[in-house]
């Protein structure tokens, strides 16, 4: 049975899109429900722990939305095939906790958090360790690209523009715990024998 190209696409794409729908969605309903499903450092402590993983679907503004967005479908176009099925939603779920958890436990003076950024790093993260037995040069480069950004961002702050292009101030620190759950979750997945590394015949 052929399956048309588009319900292909839909079907490998399914995460991406159900991300961008939902999280535009919410931005469509405004501040309101922003404010009660952003990472609140004192409502979670008191027990609001929903916001661990709400806070990645809300975000600043539209501009905001749309550089998240842009940015989830430039990591799926270059490790769709890492991230296709479960271990994506997987990968999504685990480096969506990293960083709250991470948040909470590291950035006390930080009282609340918006946006997909974090977890985007945790996606790509993944997706590079898994590419690894695959194509190890092409994942290395991944791995190192990533190292430096998240290295720049620790000891000279966000990349120039980033702030703007936001319309706000960018959270570094939700970029490092995303990655650091992004390469535990691949590795962790690996070696539970749940997933078997991506091979291509070519």
């Amino acid at each position: 049975m052929i399956i048309p190209k588009w319900r292909a696409a839909l079907a490998s794409w399914h995460l991406p899109f159900t991300l961008a729908a939902a999280s535009g969605l919410l931005a469509w309903f405004g501040p309101d429900l922003n404010d009660a499903l952003r990472y609140q450092r004192a409502a979670i402590l008191d027990g609001e722990l929903w916001r661990l993983f709400s806070a990645h679907l809300v975000h600043l503004g539209w501009s905001h939305w749309v550089l998240n967005v842009a940015g989830l479908a430039l990591v799926w176009a270059l490790l769709e095939d890492e991230l296709a099925g479960i271990f994506g939603w997987v990968a999504l779920l685990g480096s969506g906790l990293a960083i709250g958890l991470g948040l909470l436990l590291f950035d006390p003076e930080l009282q609340w958090y918006v946006g997909l950024s974090g977890v985007l790093h945790g996606l790509f993260a993944a997706g590079a360790v898994r590419h690894w037995p695959a194509q190890p040069r092409a994942a290395t480069l991944m791995l190192a690209v990533l190292a430096v950004k998240l290295g720049w961002e620790q000891y000279l702050g966000p990349l120039p523009g980033t702030r703007t292009l936001a319309g706000g101030a960018v959270i570094v620190d939700a970029h490092l715990f995303g990655a650091i759950g992004g390469v535990v979750i691949a590795w962790a997945y690996r070696y539970t024998n749940r997933a078997k590394p991506i091979c291509r015949v070519g």
